[in-house]
């Protein structure tokens, strides 16, 4: 079962990293591989979407409950798809002095074995770039973030 953990410092406010990562309803717009997403109830604590995500000729659609600890936490429960299980988790914590460090986990199994083989191969390169495209849109949004963003650990 692929995995992966980073854990970055980024100059923004844990709230605007918060509220950035709990937009799902924007995703498309910005992340690598999402070609579109529905969110399909939503509340301060509690979301329902689903994500379609592609690469190439694949189109995959799934569903998942995203629980909100609001400035805090995300946590997304997997519901259906094309997948077995995923566990993705967000923290945000604020660091003192205006920025935050945000800890990101991800894991997950297809049901398809190719897909799974595919996953492997690509998995942490991907999941690299995704974390990356958070941090390039809180610059669109919150401003520049000059240098002073860092990966922690990986």
């Amino acid at each position: 079962m692929p995995s992966h953990r980073e854990t970055r410092h980024l100059p923004w406010s844990h709230e605007q990293m918060y509220h950035l990562v709990a937009d799902v309803a924007r995703y498309a717009e910005f992340l690598p591989w999402v070609i579109a997403t529905r969110v399909k109830s939503d509340s301060d604590t509690e979301m329902v979407a689903d994500m379609v995500v592609g690469f190439k000729q694949l189109r995959e659609k799934f569903t998942s409950l995203v629980r909100k600890v609001p400035g805090e936490r995300i946590e997304v429960e997997y519901l259906d798809g094309p997948l077995k299980n995923l566990e993705n988790i967000w923290q945000f914590a604020s660091d003192g002095k205006g920025g935050c460090t945000v800890d990101f986990y991800v894991s997950f199994t297809f049901k398809n074995r190719l897909f799974e083989t595919l996953a492997g191969q690509y998995f942490d390169r991907a999941f690299r770039k995704m974390v990356s495209a958070f941090e390039t849109r809180a610059e669109e949004l919150y401003g520049n973030s000059s240098s002073s963003a860092a990966i922690v650990a990986s």
